[in-house]
């Protein structure tokens, strides 16, 4: 159970600290997919933004706008080296909806040198979907007042 704790505070870390600027390497590589995306993407840009926004300090493997697919590469808190992670997340609507966003955590745990899966803490999941919908709306908000 404390390792449990320990993870989702180590995650919870890792979302707060993206702002901070101590992952360079994935900031600068999601900035320019930031810059390079263009206005007319597939799926709910707010959505799109909000979800490359919250991911910002993880490494990411593949951002496609077309289909709304995010995914992260596997990443280990310094403090959990025994633990890596990977989120996908997954827009899959044009409109700024609560059921056109999906993550997906998989979570792996180092035993006897094999990554082996492992279950992700209840409620994960729908924390990070929750912050990327707050953000969305945020993000939408600020887009209707400055009209």
């Amino acid at each position: 159970m404390n390792k449990k704790r320990l993870f989702i505070g180590a995650l919870t870390l890792v979302f707060l600290l993206s702002g901070c600027g101590i992952f360079n390497k994935e900031r600068r590589q999601q900035t320019k997919i930031k810059e390079n995306m263009s206005q007319a993407i597939g799926v709910n840009g707010y959505l799109w933004r909000s979800s490359l926004d919250s991911l910002e300090a993880l490494p990411l493997l593949e951002a496609n706008p077309a289909s709304g697919i995010i995914m992260t590469d596997w990443f280990s808190d310094p403090a959990a080296p025994y633990e890596r992670l990977k989120i996908n997340v997954l827009i899959s609507d044009m409109r700024l909806r609560a059921d056109a966003l999906r993550v997906k955590i998989i979570r792996q745990e180092l035993q006897d040198g094999v990554w082996v899966t492992a279950p992700v803490q209840a409620g994960t999941e729908k924390k990070i979907e929750d912050t990327i919908l707050t953000r969305a709306r945020i993000l939408w908000i600020q887009k209707i007042d400055s009209q």
